[in-house]
């Protein structure tokens, strides 16, 4: 990818666009689509416009029940128990899915958190890029023979604009020697983005095209880890649990650059750009802030996001393309 490919230009939609508003007249009749997080927030409000749009939808769920009731009057949607913490689960999910499924013509990665104190999961991973990060590859990397399988998959990971924080902390990705809540959530950020820049370099070929995004600033249970108290002095609620941030969005708004990216013919033959309000994002300057916009040069860094590839396949002994190094 070059820098000119990273350049806005013209979708007809914008920040206020909703998810509903990118499928008008579309059809995905005869499209099968993964959704994480698929039952709350940004990833449900993706399942009902993927569901409304004619497409299969497959839900996997650390909370499988609560999933089905909130799915319950969602035509075409099954749910899958999986959770991204656990990678014995990502792999039983990963296995039924490859027996009950044929194809997978798109994979929205839209689970996360943010801001989580210090946790540790699997063999003392960080959580925050353990479950933004690394269950996701992991995912991904096991069902790559689905998408393959179809006649050209897309894959949209959820950044943020938080990875503006954080660039990959490759002496101490998990934080052994103090923990910082926000520059693990802007690493996490980071490393979501350059998943997409490598994964789009080694799957085009198979015919898989690889986007990643910052959805614009929302309040949903992304924000579950943080106090009340911790909004409010953020500005972005008052006392009563209002939304009164300056330029939040709905969810339903949210929604609509993943489900863009994933579905617009404007992005035919094209992989590894960063998406933000349904258009493909600008370089962001240096010395420019998160609130600006736009993506920084190092998640975007080819050999960044190969090293990262690499380690990642390391830490979880998973790689679709080539067994990893112990």
């Amino acid at each position: 990818m070059t820098r000119t490919q990273q350049t806005p230009t013209s979708t007809g939609f914008s920040a206020s666009s909703t998810a509903a508003d990118v499928l008008v007249g579309r059809s995905l009749d005869g499209m099968t689509a993964l959704v994480t997080g698929g039952y709350s927030g940004l990833g449900l409000e993706t399942t009902r416009a993927f569901a409304k749009a004619g497409a299969r939808v497959i839900v996997p769920a650390r909370r499988p029940h609560l999933a089905r009731e909130r799915l319950d009057r969602v035509p075409e949607v099954s749910v899958v128990s999986m959770d991204l913490a656990d990678l014995d689960s990502v792999r039983r999910a990963s296995e039924q899915l490859l027996t009950d499924v044929d194809k997978l013509d798109i994979v929205i990665a839209a689970a996360g958190v943010m801001a989580s104190p210090e946790r540790r999961i699997g063999p003392g991973w960080e959580s925050q890029f353990a479950i933004n990060h690394l269950g996701h590859f992991a995912l991904v990397n096991l069902l790559f023979p689905l998408l393959a399988n179809a006649d050209a998959a897309r894959v949209v990971t959820y950044s943020s604009a938080g990875h503006h924080l954080s660039d990959i902390r490759w002496d101490d990705i998990h934080f052994a020697t103090g923990y910082d809540k926000w520059l693990a959530y802007g690493q996490a950020k980071t490393a979501n983005v350059l998943f997409a820049v490598h994964l789009d370099s080694i799957g085009q070929s198979d015919g898989v095209r690889t986007f990643s995004l910052h959805p614009g600033a929302i309040i949903t249970d992304l924000q579950r880890d943080m106090t009340t108290a911790e909004q409010i002095e953020r500005g972005w609620i008052d006392e009563n649990g209002n939304v009164v941030g300056s330029g939040f969005k709905t969810a339903a708004q949210g929604a609509a650059t993943g489900v863009w990216a994933a579905t617009s013919p404007d992005l035919d033959e094209r992989g590894g750009l960063y998406c933000e309000n349904c258009n493909i994002a600008r370089i962001a300057p240096i010395g420019g802030t998160m609130d600006d916009g736009g993506v920084r040069q190092y998640a975007l860094d080819a050999p960044s996001a190969s090293r990262l590839w690499h380690e990642s396949a390391r830490m979880t002994q998973i790689d679709a393309f080539g067994a990893p190094s112990r």
